[in-house]
């Protein structure tokens, strides 16, 4: 059974109105670029993708949830989004009982999420701006950004024994110090 199929039975077993919000969710995704992949992962989960995950879906109790893996770094300039802003990736929908799909605004955050994949993504940007590893020049790239934490990482230690060590030095003078204002004691035996 191809994933797709595998999509199309899980649509037909949801029997109420979920599984008609999310096969018109469904349909709308897969029109909006023809390359998009659609792959059923996770213990029966509906993925899409084209370049890097776009959205998983899923019918939830009391709603249908599309969930963009890389939402918060994508315009949403029709607010689609109505989940997910406390965290720094991931941003979704919430489709519930009664809400009408905006087919064109959808169409929109599903291209913007693949431009996303296509411009931001390590495995996406060119070979002249990322070394392949396993490659002599991966290796090169791989052991000087080692090299280069280590020096930094060696220059941080230095300067924090360097401070440690001032503050102990300028602890030792302050208490040698004669405070000011205190007189020193004459001795016994003088008057």
């Amino acid at each position: 059974m191809t994933p797709s199929e595998q999509v199309d039975q899980l649509i037909a077993a949801i029997t109420d109105w979920r599984g008609k919000i999310f096969a018109d969710v469904r349909k709308t995704i897969l029109e909006a670029d023809p390359e998009i992949v659609e792959e059923f992962k996770w213990m029966g989960s509906p993925v899409w993708s084209r370049d890097g995950l776009i959205a998983v879906g899923g019918a939830h109790k009391g709603k249908v949830k599309i969930t963009f893996a890389h939402g918060a770094h994508i315009e949403d300039p029709d607010k689609l989004f109505n989940f997910g802003f406390e965290g720094n990736a991931r941003r979704g929908i919430d489709f519930l009982e009664g809400d009408k799909i905006n087919a064109a605004a959808l169409k929109r955050l599903v291209r913007a999420a693949i431009v996303y994949n296509q411009t931001n993504l390590k495995k996406n940007l060119p070979a002249a701006g990322r070394a392949k590893s396993g490659t002599a020049a991966g290796s090169r790239a791989k052991n000087a950004t080692v090299a280069s934490r280590a020096k930094n990482a060696t220059a941080a230690s230095r300067a924090k024994n360097a401070t440690v060590a001032s503050r102990a030095k300028n602890a030792t003078a302050a208490s040698r110090a004669k405070p000011k204002g205190v007189k020193k004691k004459a001795s016994a035996g003088k008057k």
